[in-house]
């Protein structure tokens, strides 16, 4: 599958409703937190491993943005650039890590929006990212989720969209994921 597949599913609406108990919503909910710890501790590798190898990491340029086809995105990424990219803001001669990024994110509105046309869970949430490398920004977004369940029964990536609220602000490089 390469990143010009059109007839990869990117949407984040729903075709029907999901039915989860307390005790899967609780794990939905661990998952995203551990997701976000993970990103935050720099442990991209172990980061990497939670998505399906078809999975896509989407942020959209523009607000309301429909598909990542019809416009250009700020990231489009498929499993090879995800694991080019953490090779790349690893790589101890990379100076644009000199300091590393240091990040600490805060999800919660955490929703199950319902099921996707192939029965992948749709989960929405709030994030609020402080980023700091010589300087401190903030950015604030609504991420989907769409999650498979695996064969162990936990949860794998498909897809992650972030919609930055603040990106048509003017701020230096995104090195690290949201």
């Amino acid at each position: 599958m390469n990143l010009l597949d059109r007839t990869f599913d990117h949407s984040t609406v729903p075709v029907s409703g999901a039915k989860l108990d307390a005790q899967a919503i609780r794990g939905v909910e661990q998952f995203l937190f551990n997701e976000a710890r993970l990103l935050d501790e720099r442990r991209f590798d172990e980061w990497l491993s939670v998505w399906t190898p078809e999975g896509r990491y989407w942020v959209p340029r523009h607000h309301g943005q429909q598909s990542p086809f019809d416009q250009i995105s700020m990231f489009w990424e498929d499993a090879v650039l995800r694991e080019l990219r953490v090779r790349r803001i690893t790589n101890p001669r990379n100076w644009s890590q000199q300091p590393v990024t240091r990040s600490s994110r805060l999800v919660g509105q955490v929703q199950i929006d319902g099921l996707d046309a192939e029965g992948r869970l749709i989960v929405s949430s709030s994030m609020q990212l402080t980023e700091y490398r010589l300087d401190q920004r903030q950015l604030a977004a609504r991420v989907f989720h769409k999650l498979e369940s695996g064969d162990d029964g936990r949860w794998r990536l498909h897809l992650k969209r972030v919609n930055l609220v603040n990106l048509d602000a003017i701020f230096s490089n995104l090195e690290v994921f949201l």
